[in-house]
């Protein structure tokens, strides 16, 4: 396997990316940049992430290397469809998460 590509605004750990310094997940920054929300807005949502320039070097690393990103993205769609198979949710619970993920990838 192809060695993940290093940036001081993500880092690789425990098999995920993540914003350097952050429990924030590369994924969330994905869905929220590809629905349309601005760097600031984003920053906003995330103060944790610490600076508008951390959101534009973020921002850059998806941009530099969308293979990559696309594969980790289907990634952890899997991971996360083994997970609602070994865990399922009760059906008031899975509806109510359906909906606000609907919600949350739809552009603003």
């Amino acid at each position: 396997m192809e060695a993940a590509p290093t940036s001081p605004y993500v880092e690789v750990r425990d098999g995920g990316y993540y914003l350097s310094g952050t429990r924030i997940g590369l994924d969330v920054i994905v869905h929220e940049f590809e629905s349309g929300k601005s760097p600031e807005a984003i920053l906003q949502s995330h103060s944790s992430i610490g600076s508008l320039a951390k959101v534009y070097g973020v921002i850059t690393f998806i941009l530099e290397h969308p293979e990559r990103i696309a594969a980790y993205l289907r990634d952890q769609e899997g991971l996360w469809e083994e997970l609602k198979q070994k865990h399922p949710l009760p059906p008031d619970m899975l509806q109510r998460f359906v909906r606000s993920r609907e919600l949350f990838r739809k552009p603003t």
